[in-house]
This record gives structure tokens, C-alpha cells and sequence, in this order.
């Protein structure tokens, strides 16, 4: 059963012309804009206790995907539908009852929670937005979360940063958790971590799964994580989906050429082993989101790119069970 669908997703940002590298000209028009065309067209499900994992470089639209998941960014089309709810069409108080069921976890804990509340405020304020609780009932279910999550109930009285980097995350694991969501979407959770930290989280959230019955959608750049974590995998470039699948499939036998080349770049603990091993060096870089490519977004690198890649957009082809990839050399 699907809990989480994705239909014909697209975001497109409106940037000046002269917007490069972050910075403004001071010579910059309000009539001259451009359009970072950051998510495309994106389709996908994700089922009732499942962790989706989303996987690609840097700025291919993963966080905004992500993002526009739960209406933190607005997109410009397509739909989204959790538990039967049309995300898209709910108002603003309708979007607000829902929220306690569908939460998120950021990238940086450090800016996601609030320096000046302490963690019984950070944790709890959810509780008393949504669940009515107040008092000594916050306080005592905050208890419990922290516990959740692996922390004392005593570090209800600190701040965030009297904490470690790992244990602020937990801090907003606990708040993601407060309201007893059936989906929580992770966006790279761990990516800031030590790794012998980001393990203990990792392996905190597959538990959680399991105890409470989570579904994840959960987005990293590193393959290895996503390949612990998932059950299926999206690997997304240029604001797209190349590839999606089982993890095991995608990872055994990967269909489309950008994902062969990620998990080429994979390193293997064997040093020989690793030295024999063939790399597959994609030329160039990864196209500017402002000015995408015609027809496959990756042609521009691929090694075995043809004609028809320049022109034509290439559909997702089924190539096994549950497994989808959009390239030409797949017909």
C-alpha cells in the first residue's frame, strides 16, 4: 500500500540574470531573469513502513524535491498525495492538521533548531501544537523521546549548543517524532557527522522503523548510507530521475550509464582489489540547472551517448521488476 505519491513534480525557480556563483551584480535588472529549472517532471511512490532512499550530486534537486514534499517550497505543478490527502489542494489550516503526520528531519541540526529554546522547548512545542499536551505531560513524554532516541531525560534542560553535533540530531529525531508521524522525510541526516556517529544514528532510525512502523523517504549523496538504509532507491541527476528500483537490483545491475558511473566511484576496503578495479570517468561537468540539456539530461557526459540522446527525452523503461530507468539504450 502506498502512503506517499509523487506525480509530475516540477519547481522552477525565477533568479536574476546576473545572479552567478551567490553573489548579485550591482548591475543587475529586475526585467532580466533567468530559470534554474531544479526539479522536472519527477513521479514516484513510496509504501506504508518503507524507507525510500533518493541518492545523486550535489545540487541535482534533491532537497528541493524533498522540500516540496511537505509544501516548505511551493512547487509550480504536479501532485502530491499522502494517505489519500491531495497536499497541493489543502489550505492553509488544512495543511496545518496535517502536519503533525508527515515531519521532517534537516540537514544541519545546528541551524534547524532554535539556540535560544531549550530542548524540552524544542521538543515539546510540537506536542503542544498538536497533541494539547502541557505541563508536566510535555514534559514527561519529552522524557520518553529523548530516551527514543538514545539521550538522557536530563538533557531537557540544555541548549543546543551545549550538545555534540550527534546528539543535537537526535535532539531533532526526537522533534520529528514528537507528534507520532506516519512519514518522516530525512534530508541528509547524517552528512555532517563523525561516521562513528552517523552510524549510531543510521542504525537509531532502521530500529525506530521497525518499533514504530516509519516510513522514510531519506536523501544522502553517498551511495554507501543510502545502500544501508533503503529498500528502494531513486538516483536522481539534473532535477531528474534516471533510475529507480530495489536497492539490491540498482546496485547489482544498474541500468542507466550516471548510475554505473556512481557506483564505479564507490571505493573498495580491498587495496588491490581496489587498484584493479575499472572507474568510469564521465567527462566535463554536471550542466548548469539554468540552461539543462536537450533530450537526456546526461548526454553531455555519457559514454555512450548517440544521436537520438541529444534530441529526444528519454522515457522511464521498465527493465525488471519494480525497476526504471530513463535511457535509450534500454529499447
Amino acid at each position: 500500500m502506498n502512503i506517499l505519491e509523487i506525480e509530475d513534480l516540477t519547481k522552477h525557480f525565477i533568479v536574476p540574470q546576473s545572479f552567478v556563483g551567490g553573489l548579485l551584480s550591482r548591475s543587475a535588472t529586475k526585467s532580466k531573469t533567468d530559470v534554474v529549472h531544479a526539479v522536472c517532471h519527477v513521479s514516484f511512490s513510496v509504501r506504508q513502513s518503507e524507507i525510500f532512499g533518493l541518492v545523486g550530486e550535489s545540487g541535482c534537486g534533491k532537497t528541493t524535491l524533498s522540500r516540496c514534499i511537505l509544501r516548505l517550497i511551493e512547487p509550480n505543478s504536479g501532485r502530491v498525495v499522502f494517505d489519500g490527502n491531495e497536499m497541493l489542494a489543502l489550505d492553509k489550516s488544512q495543511l496545518r492538521s496535517i502536519r503533525g503526520r508527515i515531519q521532517m528531519i534537516f540537514q544541519d541540526p545546528f541551524q534547524s533548531l532554535d539556540p535560544r529554546m531549550k530542548i524540552v522547548e524544542i521538543v515539546g512545542h510540537p506536542l503542544e501544537l498538536h497533541k494539547g499536551t502541557h505541563g508536566a505531560e510535555t514534559r514527561e513524554r519529552v522524557a520518553e523521546l529523548l530516551k527514543l532516541v538514545g539521550l538522557s531525560p536530563s538533557s531537557m534542560s540544555k541548549y543546543p549548543h551545549q550538545l555534540s553535533g550527534g546528539q543535537r540530531q537526535r535532539v531533532a529525531i526526537a522533534r520529528a517524532l514528537s507528534t507520532m508521524p506516519q512519514v518522516i522525510v530525512a534530508d541528509e541526516p547524517v552528512s555532517s557527522l563523525d561516521v562513528s556517529v552517523q552510524s549510531q544514528i543510521l542504525n537509531n532510525l532502521k530500529e525506530l522503523r521497525e518499533t514504530l512502523g516509519l516510513t522514510l523517504v531519506f536523501v544522502s549523496h553517498d551511495l554507501g548510507v543510502v545502500q544501508y538504509m533503503s529498500d528502494r532507491i531513486g538516483v536522481m541527476y539534473l532535477g531528474r530521475f534516471a533510475e529507480i528500483g530495489p536497492t539490491e537490483q540498482v546496485f547489482t545491475s544498474p541500468k542507466h550509464p550516471y548510475t554505473e558511473s556512481l557506483l564505479s566511484a564507490i571505493p573498495i576496503p580491498d587495496p588491490q582489489l581496489n587498484a584493479r578495479t575499472k572507474r568510469i570517468m564521465l567527462k566535463g561537468d554536471v550542466p548548469s540547472p539554468l540552461s539543462p540539456p536537450a533530450g537526456c539530461r546526461f548526454h553531455t557526459r555519457c559514454p555512450y551517448s548517440f544521436e537520438r540522446c541529444s534530441t529526444e527525452e528519454p522515457p522511464m523503461t521498465r527493465c525488471g521488476d519494480e525497476h526504471l530507468a530513463a535511457c535509450h539504450l534500454l529499447k
